[in-house]
């Protein structure tokens, strides 16, 4: 049994285990603000809009209508 060896491996281990304790932090605290366009319902709740978001393809130029 190696005391140095044992040591060393002590000390990988701590690194990780610090290395996750941030993360972890970081994603508690929320990480601030998000890029990118937000989804079209988010974008709608906080305009206090109750509607729900448009389909995909409605209103589509070229869409398929059924005819008789």
């Amino acid at each position: 049994m190696d005391v140095t060896k044992i040591i060393t491996e002590l000390r990988k281990e701590r690194e990780q285990l610090e290395e996750a304790i941030i993360s972890l932090e970081r994603l508690a605290r929320g990480g601030g603000a998000r890029r990118g366009r937000p989804p079209a319902w988010l974008a709608a709740a906080k305009k206090g809009s109750h509607q729900a978001p448009p389909k995909k393809g409605a209103g589509r130029k070229g869409a398929a209508t059924s005819t008789s």
